[in-house]
C-alpha cells in the first residue's frame, strides 16, 4: 500500500474542533488517558499548515490553559489535546488568535460538538 499525503501551500489552520464529553471509546481508540471526569472532559483537534506549526500550537495551548497533549505530529500538522471542556476551548481559542494575529495565518472557526 502506498499513501500519498498532500498539503496546500500557505499558512492556515484548517480545522479546530472541540469534542465535549466524548464517549470513553474515543479516548481508548486514540490511546488517550483522561485524568479528569469523562463528563467534564474534552478532546481538542487542530490541523494546520505548514505542519511544523503544530509544535508552536502545542506550546501556546500548554501555556494558556491546563491541558494535556494527547498527540502531536509535526509531519501532518495534527495536534490533539485533552482536558476540561473550558481548558480545551481556551487553548484552541488562544492558538487561533495567535496564528491569525501574530503569525498572519488564515484560520477557520472553532467548532464544538
Amino acid at each position: 500500500m502506498r499513501i500519498i499525503q498532500e498539503t496546500v501551500p500557505g499558512k492556515q489552520v484548517t480545522m479546530a474542533h472541540v469534542i465535549a464529553s466524548p464517549n470513553t471509546v474515543i479516548y481508548q481508540k486514540l490511546g488517550l488517558d483522561p485524568k479528569i471526569d469523562y463528563a467534564k472532559a474534552a478532546i481538542g483537534i487542530l490541523t494546520m499548515t505548514p505542519s511544523e506549526t503544530s509544535i508552536i500550537a502545542a506550546d501556546i495551548a500548554l501555556k494558556k490553559s491546563g491541558i494535556d497533549i494527547g498527540f502531536i505530529d509535526r509531519f501532518s500538522g495534527t495536534l490533539i489535546i485533552t482536558g476540561k471542556i473550558s481548558d480545551v476551548t481556551t487553548a484552541l481559542e488562544a492558538v487561533l488568535n495567535y496564528a491569525e494575529n501574530v503569525m498572519g495565518f488564515t484560520v477557520c472557526n472553532l467548532t464544538k460538538a
